[in-house]
């Protein structure tokens, strides 16, 4: 898979991307990201990419040329193709399902915008996608590509040491994950679930499937209207969540 990111801070993806699962499936041979200053583009003498917006108002506008011109380039430095997104608080909201989705395909190029945004024709003319990580402010688009980069590189196979893992992460089924334990079997009082302990592969799957639905009927219900539950797990639910 081949990422493309561009950015006017390409400094900050040096550290993050040095490290971790990041940095294995690179080594590997599953991926290749390319990180371009989009300054490089500018047609200023001072390298400049904003401006102050038509109407008046706070904040700088990052200017449609350098990003244009920037994208265009980079989009035919390979073969393939693939969406290109503009990492920004009026897109659509990243999720795992969405992860998985980038992680299918050969590329993607990432546009970090900063700022007081970016000049409304990117949104309308360039970029094919918009990607929102969180309904909170960043101070530009860098930290949301490094989220959405890690979460795609996770689901694309042989990433991971067991690859049994991303399909037990939260979300993978609709669900926050189990809780975990590890050694010591007793820690200042306080013990490991005795259905880890019994060696039971079904006792096992069935009270991490079970933990699993108390844990997000407690704190993020909502994900609980896309499944489908069995009557017994609905009555285990209602009994433990003090509603039977």
């Amino acid at each position: 898979m081949r990422i493309d990111i561009l950015t006017i801070f390409p400094r900050m993806f040096e550290g993050p991307f040095a490290e971790s699962i990041v940095r294995r499936a690179t080594d590997i041979g599953l991926l290749s990201i390319h990180v371009h200053d989009v300054r490089c583009w500018s047609r200023d003498k001072h390298g400049r990419i904003d401006d102050y917006p038509y109407g008046g108002g706070p904040g700088m506008v990052m200017t449609p040329e350098p990003l244009f011109a920037s994208t265009e380039e980079v989009v035919e430095m390979a073969e393939e193709r693939g969406p290109i997104i503009l990492l920004s608080p009026t897109g659509r909201s990243f999720d795992h399902r969405l992860a998985a989705e980038f992680s299918r395909l050969s590329r993607i190029v990432l546009i970090c915008g900063h700022y007081g945004g970016v000049d409304s024709r990117v949104h309308e003319q360039l970029v094919t996608d918009e990607i929102s990580i969180g309904d909170y402010v960043l101070s530009g688009g860098e930290l949301a590509a490094m989220v959405v980069v890690d979460a795609v590189v996770r689901q694309l196979p042989g990433a991971l040491g067991n690859p049994q893992s991303a399909a037990q992460d939260s979300f993978a089924q609709g669900l926050l994950g189990p809780p975990s334990f590890t050694r010591p079997a007793v820690f200042r009082g306080c013990g490991v679930p005795q259905e880890l302990l019994s060696g039971h592969h079904a006792k096992v799957v069935r009270w991490r499937r079970l933990q699993s639905l108390l844990l997000t009927a407690r704190r993020r219900p909502k994900l609980l209207n896309e499944l489908k539950l069995t009557e017994e797990e609905k009555d285990w639910l209602a009994s433990n969540l003090g509603e039977g």
